[in-house]
Formats: structure tokens, sequence, C-alpha cells
């Protein structure tokens, strides 16, 4: 996290992406990043599990929706 304070301090904008949400929304990825890094945060819906396709072939994944997180300085 000192990278993305170091930039923030140079005024370079930071997006990350990682993991956000798993099981159709239900449940959070838990990232313990420190209060106030970011100044956004964004949901991206993508769609249903790529794990999950080859585990459960031939199920619908209703329940399997994934969503990323975008985090954003800016």
């Amino acid at each position: 996290m000192r990278a993305i304070e170091d930039c923030k301090r140079r005024g370079v904008r930071v997006a990350l992406s990682i993991d956000g949400k798993k099981k159709s929304g239900r449940v959070d990825c838990v990232l313990g990043i420190q209060e106030g890094l970011f100044e956004r945060e964004v949901f991206l819906d993508c769609g249903r599990s790529m794990l999950r396709r080859f585990q459960r072939v031939g199920e619908t994944l209703e329940d399997e929706v994934v969503h990323d997180r975008l985090l954003l300085t800016y």
C-alpha cells in the first residue's frame, strides 16, 4: 500500500481491480485495505464464476455471480 500512497502524493491516479463480491453479491471479499487510501469503490458485474462453470458443469449457476471491485484514488 506504500506504493499507492506514494503515487497519490505525486498526483498519480491509481486504479486497482481486485476481488469484490461472490455468491451473487451475498459474500464480500474482505481485503483489509486502510481507510481513506481510495476515494471511490465501484463493483463491476463479471457474470458467472468461471471456476464454478468447470466445477458445476450442466448447472445454471444463478447463485454464482461474481463482482470485481475497482478501487480508485480519484
